[in-house]
Formats: C-alpha cells, sequence, structure tokens
C-alpha cells in the first residue's frame, strides 16, 4: 500500500493525474454546461412565443447555475494547477475570454430580468441576451480549442515573461472557425436532446428537427475537421525533456513540428480509435433514438460529446498549450504544473469534493425530472 501510494503522490504521476481531473472538468461543463448552452442557442428557433420560450427558459432553469460550477473548478483548477497555462492563456486569448465573461454575464441577468415586466419588447430583448449568452460561449469554446491545435503566437523572453504575438482576429482563421463550428452544433445537439425530454407537443418536435440538424452539422464539421487535422496542421512532438518528475521549465525541451504529429498517440495505441469513432456514432445513435427513448438519446448525445472533447485530448497529450512562434517554448502537462506540495493537496481536496458535486447534480437531475408544460408557466408568477 505504501509503495502504491508513493507511486500516486509522485510529481509525474500527479501530473498525470491533474491532466485527468482537468479533462474531467472540461467534459463535465460540455455535458452539463452545454445542454444549457445549447438551448440558449436555440431560444429564438425552437420557441415561437412568450409562453414556449418560458418553458424553455424554465427546463433548464432549476439546473443552469449549478452546471456553471464545473466551468468556474476548471478554470480554478488551470489557475491552481497549471499557473503558467492560466498565464500565457489570459494574454493570448484575453479579448476572446473577455466575449465570452460578457456573454454569460448576460444569462443570470437574463433569467433574473426578463419576466420583471410583461412588456413583449422588454421580454424579446432579454431573449436575445439569453440567445447570445448560449451562442456565443459555445462558439469561441471551439475557436480556442482550434486555435491550440494549430498552435498559438507566443514565446517565453530571457526572464521566463510570456509573449503574446498575435491578436483577436487571429483567432478566427479558417480551421478555428471550423472547429467552432463543431462545438457550437455539438452543443446545440445536447440542448435538444434535453428539450427531448423536457418539452412536449409542438416545442418537442421542432427541438426534434433541430436535433437532426445539429447532428449532421456536427459530423461532418467533425469529420472534416479530422481530415484537416491530418493532412493540413503540423502537429507537435516532443524530442528530448527533462522527465515527468523535474521541476516546471518550459524551456529544458526541445519540440518538433511535423505534418500528422496530431495522431501520435492513436498510432502508439489504435485503441484510442474508439474515442472519434464513438462521438461520431454516439451522435447519430441520438438522433435516431431519442424521439422515441428520450433519456436513452440523451446520454447517447452526452457520450459523443465527451468522446469529442477526449479526442482533441489524447491527440494533444502532453500538450496542453504547443507555441507556434517557438514550437519549444510549449506547454506541456509535464512542465507547465504547480509544485508538488501544490499538487498533492489538490489532489485530496478534489477527491473529496469532486464526489460530492457528482451527488448533488444527480440529485438536483432526480429531483427536477418531469416535462415542462406550458400550462405550468402560463399565467405563473411562480416560474422564470
Amino acid at each position: 500500500m505504501s509503495e502504491a501510494l508513493t507511486f500516486l503522490m509522485s510529481y509525474e504521476t500527479l501530473r498525470a493525474v491533474w491532466w485527468l481531473f482537468l479533462g474531467v472538468l472540461l467534459i463535465g461543463f460540455a455535458v452539463t454546461g452545454g445542454y444549457d448552452l445549447g438551448v440558449g442557442a436555440l431560444l429564438r428557433v425552437v420557441a415561437r412565443d412568450d409562453d414556449e420560450r418560458r418553458v424553455l427558459l424554465n427546463a433548464i432553469g432549476p439546473t443552469w447555475e449549478g452546471n456553471q460550477v464545473w466551468f468556474i473548478l476548471g478554470g480554478g483548477a488551470i489557475f491552481a494547477a497549471y499557473p503558467l497555462i492560466y498565464a500565457a492563456a489570459f494574454s493570448g486569448f484575453f479579448v476572446a475570454l473577455i466575449l465570452v465573461l460578457f456573454a454569460l454575464i448576460l444569462r443570470p441577468v437574463g433569467f433574473d430580468y426578463r419576466s420583471k415586466l410583461p412588456q413583449p419588447r422588454w421580454r424579446d430583448a432579454w431573449d436575445w441576451c439569453l440567445f447570445i449568452g448560449g451562442f456565443v460561449p459555445a462558439l469561441v469554446f471551439g475557436v480556442a480549442f482550434g486555435n491550440l491545435l494549430q498552435g498559438v503566437p507566443f514565446h517565453y523572453d530571457e526572464a521566463l515573461r510570456v509573449r503574446y504575438e498575435g491578436g483577436f482576429f487571429g483567432l478566427l482563421n479558417p480551421f478555428g472557425l471550423l472547429v467552432g463550428v463543431v462545438s457550437l452544433s455539438m452543443l446545440v445537439m445536447q440542448g435538444a436532446a434535453f428539450l427531448l425530454i423536457k418539452t412536449t407537443g409542438v416545442i418537442r418536435a421542432r427541438a426534434q428537427r433541430w436535433l437532426g440538424i445539429a447532428v449532421a452539422t456536427f459530423c461532418v464539421s467533425f469529420v472534416l475537421a479530422g481530415i484537416w487535422v491530418a493532412w493540413g496542421i503540423e502537429g507537435y512532438r516532443i524530442v528530448t525533456f527533462a522527465g515527468g518528475d523535474a521541476h516546471s521549465n518550459p524551456l529544458a525541451k526541445t519540440v518538433e513540428r511535423a505534418a500528422g504529429a496530431w495522431f501520435d498517440n492513436y498510432r502508439a495505441l489504435p485503441l484510442l480509435w474508439a474515442i472519434p469513432s464513438l462521438a461520431v456514432i454516439g451522435a447519430l445513435a441520438a438522433w435516431r433514438v431519442a424521439p422515441a427513448r428520450p433519456g436513452i438519446g440523451f446520454v447517447l448525445s452526452s457520450i459523443a460529446t465527451a468522446c469529442t472533447v477526449l479526442t482533441a485530448g489524447v491527440a494533444m497529450f502532453p500538450f496542453m498549450m504547443p507555441s507556434s512562434l517557438q514550437p519549444s517554448h510549449s506547454l506541456t502537462a509535464w512542465d507547465a504544473t504547480s509544485s508538488l506540495l501544490t499538487l498533492r493537496w489538490m489532489f485530496w481536496m478534489t477527491v473529496l469534493f469532486l464526489p460530492l458535486i457528482l451527488l448533488y447534480t444527480s440529485w438536483v437531475f432526480r429531483v427536477m425530472r418531469g416535462p415542462v408544460h406550458v400550462e405550468h408557466v402560463r399565467g405563473s408568477d411562480a416560474h422564470y
């Protein structure tokens, strides 16, 4: 037991564990926060009048705030476990992150203020705010991942100060926008699958149509992005580095860029090809199953969403923020972490609190299960 604990608490192992923890947090947000972002993006097209939009808002109303915990935990994990990545990301993606922040701020304000007044223009304006709060983050998250796969234009100077040489509009390149479409369609798929559980009648029928549109868009864009990565983008590969248990120093390694390098992990372990395959299969299965078995359809959509995030993570591992200017300055899971003591303390805190979050989330979903009907919200001041 002591030998196993010593191995688990080693610097190299904890670095790998925290890469997994971060992946769990990102997947948790994509699955739970993803469906309420997707519902926000569908607000103007699935619901056609005030009562119908109130149905959608009350479908996600009991859970959307709790879903943001995954996003906050992810940001906190990057800040505490990967401070170099946190610093470099907020330099390189500052405008994009501020844009996401402003869009997310519209969500709680929109939920709280939309129904304060009965005037149609008032409510319509807040509906647009809620749409922006769902659409913009879903798109920008994908654009950010697309730029990570291409490499971010940053480097370190002799004093280990990060220097970013790009700009916001440089992020809006064709591949970045394509991955943005992957992200947007994936979360719209997740939102539509959730609405098939929580709505009835004409609203459910529209959600079903948009589920088909989202699945088709997701599958096509996901496959196109994979082909683009294989044939049009150079990946990154570590040639030499100080080792997984060395002190964090992003300059203590050599890195090369090579065509097809993002597929090295898949070549080394062919079983990993099951992950992107399940992303496509899960999406198609969700489209087929959800109309008759919406609960199973949502699970299948969630599997597709989780596997999409894993596909990118596995391809890039151990890289987390590659540098397009100085590839050897890229940040990886081995050389961008906090100290060993910090990772140990955070590990035990995560082991203690993450199960509580999962139990609480499961309990909330169980208590709030069941569809929302127009009759529930029409003329009721107790609902959004």
